[in-house]
């Protein structure tokens, strides 16, 4: 029922917020067709990763109101930021998350309807290894529909403990680097996190899935297997296929060597061969 009634508000906000602005019939309905208002990238300084952003309507005198659909890459959200008058968000697809400053980070699903209350600072976005959208309705209150604010720190983002005042941390795997090197240089480990995979890894020049393919091709130039394995896992949840993989070690056979390919080829089996 909350579904049903949040997408009821949301065409009521579109039906009012669209009508023509023509002096020759200012009551008539308007259309706007899919695809009509071109997509565009989120600007950097107030969002982190990879997000998309669709424009679906303005607000337009008396209405208020304005809706997008956002949508996330894997790990990607915005910093954290405030309503005037609070913002409804519908999952449309995939897994994300949600926190209130001082409030745990919650989990989000395609289907959920999530309701901001006014001036209350949070952030929203995707999960580690899922995409999300949603589509974000806002009003405006004397021309101003969001305050920016400092961005979501990956130390947030995971919900470690003092990751914001208040907050109860979830049970967290620890990461790779953690696992590999933590309990001998946890400071390289930090840096591996917060660094390659917090900044560079999040940077929007390029997608997740083409810093995975560079990565991949540069491990098996240099032959370097262990790293080789856990980059293939995560070119994979980053959306790079087998059958890609495969090509780029057959290429890479000509240019990198022999038995550099087929040391890859035998990792690639193993990560294949994996659930």
């Amino acid at each position: 029922m909350r579904i049903q009634a949040a997408i009821a508000i949301f065409f009521i906000m579109l039906a009012s917020g669209l009508q023509s602005q023509t002096p020759n019939d200012p009551g008539a309905i308007r259309i706007m067709r899919s695809g009509a208002q071109p997509s565009r990238q989120a600007p950097s300084e107030h969002f982190t990763g990879t997000v998309r952003v669709d424009p679906l309507f303005q607000a337009t005198a008396p209405a208020r109101a304005s809706g997008s659909l956002i949508t996330f890459e894997p790990g990607a959200r915005t910093a954290w930021h405030t309503h005037p008058l609070g913002q409804i968000l519908i999952v449309t697809a995939g897994t994300g998350r949600v926190q209130r400053w001082g409030d745990p980070v919650e989990e989000i699903h395609q289907g959920d309807v999530v309701w901001i209350p006014p001036g209350q600072k949070h952030w929203h976005g995707a999960a580690p290894n899922s995409s999300m959208a949603h589509i974000a309705i806002v009003e405006q209150l004397d021309g101003k529909s969001v305050e920016w604010m400092e961005k979501v720190s990956n130390a947030q983002y995971a919900n470690l403990p003092s990751a914001s005042e208040g907050v109860t941390p979830m049970t967290q795997e620890p990461s790779a680097a953690q696992k590999l090197m933590g309990d001998i240089d946890p400071k390289l480990a930090e840096l591996t996190d917060n660094v390659l995979f917090g900044d560079v890894w999040e940077r929007p020049g390029l997608s997740k899935r083409d810093r995975s393919l560079i990565t991949v091709a540069a491990l098996i130039a240099m032959n370097r297997p262990e790293q080789l394995r856990s980059h293939l896992r995560l070119a994979r949840r980053n959306g790079v296929t087998q059958d890609e993989i495969v090509e780029v070690i057959t290429q890479l056979a000509f240019y990198a060597g022999w038995p550099n390919a087929v040391n890859a080829v035998a990792v690639a089996r193993e990560v294949f061969q994996e659930k």
